[in-house]
């Protein structure tokens, strides 16, 4: 009891997640206790459909560059896009050292370089079981499970006690490589005390246990045996190393030649080969471009695009797009991933345009989760025994499911923090609340472009998407003022000029008689003529069309 006593005398521990609550991606945390920040992750998530033209979006971290000085770095559980993404933008406005283990690490590396970061970011490996000590924190990795190799879990020390974060996770007692989740080192936490658990919610509406990873090496050879006469090709995530190293084991099992296609997915196989996370026989590996060396049914193609991405490299093979891959009936096509939310429509109209070209394609039992189900999540909180519980990792209703487990488990309803981003947690033993809130948001990426696309522009994209542009181009004397040349009304998007010569043509009689008539009335201010322009040509095809295309008037001086 003394240790609790002496605890609540000490300053509180402060939350802060500034993404990935209510979401599955942009996952990052922000930890404070007086002048210390840690950031846990500093990931991306995938624009949404109404984002026209947008590639990436990334966390807004204003709270952090207020606080820079207290910012003492960012510790990452994994290499998934959703927890290190945005590493690159926002090392651009912040240089703090970046904490990972080895291929995560690796991957994080390749990053930098193509944002030629590489030698102003201080990084340091971290092996499992090894802590580091961040200003008032000190952080320890711990081994989990998940679907890429180097998966930690992270035990935050501070002096108002120890915040467990699963990271993504699931219990794999047979992993392809490395060792099973400790689940020893969560126990013996557990027994000294933890103030808060937060843990990934993603599969908290599963009953039961996700299944091993290793049980998709018998998937994979019984259908190698049962397809030996067609070419294989396999679309799976980039990241998942120990299901190529599974396919891998497979096809050289079934005497066929691996190639791995798609940037991403060729990036991460040379970091994990590099690493020796992955073991490649020798000779089993062929260049795209030895392909034609070998007959269709002696090769596996593994491949990136699985949940329907315009560009990766199945899309563009099943739209016979790909330079040097086409399918037919001679193929057969795995999909070894579940779609994300989201993504089903993609995914659907790629298997549906394989499948018209003759080809087989297996998109079921193919895939194993990498994060808990139920009795996963039971059994950390078991170990745990958290004071707290944060669910975190997960839409709305994936939190509120492993809420709903924590208070089955005896977690006091009103010790469950279901939290928002950029909601201020702060706790001690004694208690928690919610005392305020951050700035967060989106912050979308376009090309080069970082932040400078906001709601307006995209409201113009949706405008111009939905009922197009019509240009009203004239030219008035710079003396006189009069009229010269126009109006002329050039259109994109709204109505197919050809055939609409009779709409355009009154159109332009139209804007002749407002043009000439503010002229008469002595209106030399463009910003007026511009106006009164909009109003009436927006009125007249709304009466004619019911649209509201994007009416842009140019004036010209001469």
């Amino acid at each position: 009891m003394k240790k609790k006593e002496q605890l609540n005398n000490v300053s509180k521990l402060k939350v802060i997640p500034l993404g990935g609550l209510e979401q599955i991606g942009m996952n990052i945390t922000a930890f404070e206790y007086e002048d210390s920040i840690v950031v846990v992750d500093c990931g991306l998530s995938f624009p949404a459909d109404d984002m026209l033209g947008i590639d990436l979006v990334i966390p807004d971290i204003t709270y952090l560059l207020d606080n820079i000085d207290k910012v003492k770095g960012f510790v990452i559980t994994h290499g998934h896009e959703d927890h290190i993404g945005a590493l690159p933008y926002v090392l651009k406005q912040m240089n703090v050292p970046v904490y990972a283990t080895r291929l995560t690490m690796g991957i994080i590396e390749n990053k930098l370089k193509e944002h030629n970061l590489i030698n102003n970011t201080k990084r340091k490996v971290v092996k499992f079981g090894q802590s580091i000590n961040l200003g008032a924190f000190r952080i320890e990795f711990i081994k989990t499970n998940h679907s890429i190799v180097d998966a930690a879990a992270l035990a935050i020390y501070s002096p108002a006690g120890i915040v467990v974060h699963t990271g993504d996770f699931k219990v794999d007692y047979t992993p392809v490589y490395g060792d099973s989740i400790d689940l020893q080192r969560f126990a013996e936490l557990g027994k000294k005390g933890v103030l808060a658990l937060m843990c990934d919610s993603t599969n908290a509406e599963r009953q039961g246990f996700t299944p091993s990873e290793k049980t998709l090496g018998k998937t994979f050879d019984t259908i190698f045996a049962e397809h030996k006469n067609t070419r294989i090709i396999i679309a799976t995530f980039a990241s998942n190393v120990d299901r190529v190293q599974q396919i891998i084991n497979s096809a050289y099992k079934y005497d066929r030649k691996v190639v791995v296609e798609g940037r991403s997915m060729v990036n991460i196989i040379e970091t994990a080969s590099n690493l020796g996370c992955i073991n490649i026989p020798d000779n089993t590996l062929i260049n795209i471009e030895q392909l034609k060396n070998y007959p269709d049914e002696k090769t596996v193609i593994i491949t990136t695009g699985s949940q329907g991405e315009s560009m990766a490299a199945l899309s563009r093979i099943a739209l016979n797009m790909h330079r040097k891959i086409s399918v037919g009936s001679g193929d057969t096509i795995i999909f070894s991933s579940s779609p994300i939310p989201g993504n089903e429509k993609a995914v659907t109209k790629i298997i549906n345009e394989l499948l018209r070209k003759g080809a087989e394609v297996i998109f079921q039992d193919a895939h194993v989760s990498g994060h808990a189900c139920q009795e996963e999540i039971k059994l950390i909180y078991t170990l745990v025994k958290p004071r707290f519980a944060i669910p975190v990792h997960g839409e709305y209703k994936h939190l509120k499911a492993q809420a709903k487990l924590a208070e089955e488990l005896g977690i006091d309803k009103d010790d469950i923090f279901i939290l928002s981003s950029g909601d201020v947690l702060e706790l001690n033993y004694e208690e928690a609340k919610v005392t305020g809130k951050v700035p967060v948001g989106d912050i979308l990426v376009d090309g080069l472009g970082v932040g400078d696309v906001g709601n307006i522009v995209l409201r113009d994209r949706q405008h111009l998407a939905e009922d197009g542009i019509m240009i009203v181009v004239l030219a008035l004397d710079q003396a006189s003022g009069y009229l010269v040349s126009g109006p002329d009304i050039v259109s994109r998007g709204f109505v197919y000029v050809k055939e609409s010569d009779e709409l355009m043509d009154e159109a332009r009689e139209l804007m002749r008689g407002v043009i000439e008539n503010c002229l008469d009335r002595g209106i030399t201010d463009w910003g007026k003529i511009k106006n009164s322009i909009k109003d009436a040509l927006g009125d007249y095809v709304w009466k004619k069309t019911k649209r509201r295309p994007m009416i842009l008037p140019i004036i010209l001086e001469v």
